[in-house]
């Protein structure tokens, strides 16, 4: 009886140890910051509207964070702007910075009128911005990071 109770209670503490060795990478890596630095009007159409996000950024940790997917989401003046995931291969190095972009398509038409006409009147002033999302990181046992950032942006037509 007691040799079953002691396997019982070095299960449990086995258990407890394993949960403990998993969040403990989470609490070692410190989040970078994501910023949205620029939201450039790519393509007009009746239907359609490409917009290319891009972002910077910066890795406060003293090792490199390799990124496989991002998942975002981007409010623009209190509206919903876009969101989603997208799979990368995204290398932050040991306390740099890095940037990258995503092209996204909506159809205007069908989104709130608020947000049309932000699009429209952000050419010629600063919006605020949330961002909101989670970095996909290739290290051991490192669940996904969440990031959270606001700030102004300016929309930008194309530059081709």
């Amino acid at each position: 009886m007691k040799t079953t109770t002691m396997a019982r209670l070095m299960v449990v503490a086995l258990i407890f140890g394993l949960s403990a060795c998993e969040s403990l990478p989470e609490s070692l890596v410190t989040t970078p910051r994501v910023e949205l630095r620029d939201v450039q009007v790519v393509g007009i159409g009746f239907k359609n509207q490409t917009f290319l996000l891009s972002f910077d950024v910066d890795n406060p940790n003293p090792f490199p964070l390799p990124v496989s997917n991002l998942d975002y989401g981007v409010v623009l003046d209190g509206e919903r702007f876009a969101s989603g995931s997208t799979s990368c291969d995204l290398m932050i190095p040991a306390g740099g910075a890095t940037e990258f972009s995503i092209s996204v398509e909506l159809n205007l038409l069908q989104t709130a009128p608020q947000l049309l006409s932000i699009v429209r009147d952000s050419t010629r002033k600063n919006v605020p911005y949330e961002l909101n999302g989670r970095l996909g990181v290739d290290l051991p046992m490192t669940p996904s990071i969440n990031y959270h950032n606001s700030g102004t942006i300016q929309l930008s037509a194309s530059r081709r």
